[in-house]
C-alpha cells in the first residue's frame, strides 16, 4: 500500500488516522436484514430475510451455542485445546433445552438475546448471524465453523 506524501504541517500518524476513519465502509449487502422476527413467546426462534432473499432460521438453543461473547468464546478454545477424549466414567450431565427469556435490539446493527440458562452478554450482530446461518450454502460460502448443541 503505497501511502500519498502529505505535506511537511499534515506529515505523521493523526492525518492518515483521521482519513482512514472518514473513508466509507464498505457493507456486505449479504449481511443486510430486509426481515427480523425474533419468537420468544412461542419459542420458535429467529427468523431473517436478508437482502439478497435467503432466509435464515435460528432456533434459540443454536444462538445459545453460537454465542459469540467473550466468555463464551474462550469456553469453546478451551474445550478445543484439551486434546484426547473425554473419561469413559463421566455421563453427560442433562442440560434442559435453552430458550429465550427476552430478546433486545441493539441499536439497528444487532440484537441481544436472554437465555434461560441466564446467559446475556452475547450481542448477535446481523453480520455475525449471517455467518453462522445453519444452512450448507452459508456454512461454505461464509467458513462458519459451527458448534454442534450440546458440545
Amino acid at each position: 500500500m503505497v501511502l500519498p506524501v502529505l505535506p511537511v504541517r499534515t506529515r505523521g500518524i493523526l492525518p492518515i488516522l483521521l482519513k482512514w476513519m472518514l473513508m466509507p465502509l464498505e457493507l456486505d449487502i449479504r449481511k443486510k436484514p430486509m426481515d427480523v422476527k425474533v419468537r420468544v413467546s412461542s419459542g420458535e426462534g429467529v427468523d431473517v430475510v436478508w437482502s439478497d432473499a435467503h432466509a435464515s432460521h435460528y432456533d434459540f438453543a443454536y444462538l445459545r451455542d453460537q454465542c459469540p461473547c467473550a466468555h463464551c468464546n474462550d469456553e469453546r478454545q478451551k474445550k478445543s485445546s484439551k486434546s484426547g477424549p473425554a473419561p469413559a466414567s463421566l455421563l453427560p450431565m442433562y442440560k434442559p433445552k435453552v430458550t429465550a427469556r427476552n430478546a433486545t435490539p441493539v441499536g439497528n446493527y444487532a440484537i441481544q438475546i436472554e437465555f434461560s440458562d441466564g446467559h446475556a452478554s452475547g450481542i448477535f450482530s446481523f453480520g455475525v448471524l449471517r455467518e453462522i446461518c445453519p444452512c450448507p450454502a452459508c456454512r461454505q460460502e461464509f467458513g462458519a465453523i459451527v458448534v454442534s448443541a450440546g458440545t
